[in-house]
């Protein structure tokens, strides 16, 4: 079996049993269970979850995306070996020790299978939660150009690139477009001020304004909590993206919850701290791969200019680029991974079977 046939490209055509669409989004498809089968798993298996509770599954691919486009290799790879595996395995062991510290729980409620989540359907708080601890990337880019205020915070000047900054900064933007709030363009991803959540929190679905200090206090707790274990195996959190939404439990108590993956190298900057302590910067995260195209390409404004998407689109579309530049990217999540969670990670030889059979045989949820 070649190297190919053990990447999970294609996750949005499982014959799981649902009579909604098959939300597909750049990494991961969330197939939304019938109502019968939400209530019996919840009853079967136990979950702390209002009986009503719609259910999920939600299963992760190896495809990766990086300047809004997707990529694909050489030889009909189109994803990176054992990048969702490592992706999962990681968010698994923050949520864990989150629980385990008392931060909160998150919306997975079982791990059937390394590519795949059981989790419960949250509301959405409609923010980006980003959290710094070092001026780099998009930030320092700003700074450079003489910016000094960024999310209502000043920064001072005399800051130098990837210099850890004087507090660890929450700087947060808008998930999705929000309309009619003072102040806030109506575009995604826009940042935003605390005042600006203060304001208008209904507007970003907090129930009320005393959760804005809840979220706030989970982010940095979450935060401390990853930086402190990857401080264990010589790395360092850089910065990351969280994001919150509520559940209702069994006995009907709303709680605010964390969501979608956390501490991943898709969601953080990870620098190997050694190499940092010698004057170098080495990207154990996605950042690695995006300067790897940067590099690949002869004209690497397409990939940084936002008014060139369709220039961009047709570069990932028309260019598969080269195996050792997947391999590459494929070495740095399971490395990573292996080292956050001291277990090997194992690539299926065809992983889509192994899911079907599994939520066949222990889920009842094949739609035969």
């Amino acid at each position: 079996m070649s190297l190919a046939d053990k990447v999970l490209a294609v996750n949005n055509d499982l014959p799981i049993r649902t009579d909604k669409p098959v939300h597909s989004g750049k990494v991961r498809s969330v197939y939304w269970l019938t109502e019968a089968d939400s209530r019996r798993l919840i009853a079967e298996k136990n979950y702390d979850v209002a009986p009503d509770t719609p259910l999920a599954i939600m299963v992760i691919s190896d495809r990766i995306s990086a300047f809004d486009c997707i990529w694909h290799g050489e030889g009909g790879m189109n994803g990176v070996p054992g990048k969702g595996a490592a992706l999962n395995a990681i968010s698994n062991n923050w949520f864990r020790l989150f629980k385990e510290q008392g931060l909160a729980d998150s919306h997975i409620l079982d791990i059937p299978h390394p590519f795949v989540w059981i989790v419960q359907k949250a509301r959405p708080v409609m923010i980006e939660a980003i959290c710094r601890q070092y001026i780099t990337g998009s930030m320092w880019r700003a700074y450079e150009k003489g910016e000094r205020e960024f999310c209502g915070i000043e920064l001072p000047d005399g800051l130098t690139k990837d210099q850890k900054l004087p507090e660890l900064l929450i700087t947060p933007s808008t998930k999705g477009i929000l309309r009619g709030i003072p102040g806030v363009p109506e575009a995604d991803d826009v940042n935003v001020t605390r005042k600006n959540i203060e304001d208008n929190f209904a507007a970003f679905n907090f129930t009320k304004a005393e959760d804005i200090n809840l979220y706030e206090k989970l982010l940095k707790e979450g935060f401390n909590v990853i930086s402190e274990a990857l401080e264990n195996i010589g790395q360092m959190f850089v910065d990351t993206k969280f994001e919150f939404g509520y559940v209702t439990d069994k006995n009907g108590q709303e709680k605010l919850i964390y969501m979608d993956e956390v501490g991943t190298p898709d969601s953080s900057r990870i620098w190997d701290a050694a190499e940092f302590a010698n004057g170098n910067v080495v990207e154990n995260s996605k950042e690695q791969f995006r300067q790897l195209l940067l590099n690949h390409f002869p004209d690497p404004d397409i990939l940084l200019n936002k008014d060139c998407m369709p220039e961009r689109e047709a570069l990932a579309r028309d260019n598969a680029l080269p195996e050792s530049v997947l391999m590459k990217v494929s070495e740095i999540y399971l490395g990573v991974a292996e080292k956050i969670t001291g277990e090997k990670i194992t690539l299926s030889d065809n992983p889509k079977a192994e899911i079907i059979e599994i939520l066949r045989e222990q889920y009842q949820l094949i739609a035969d």
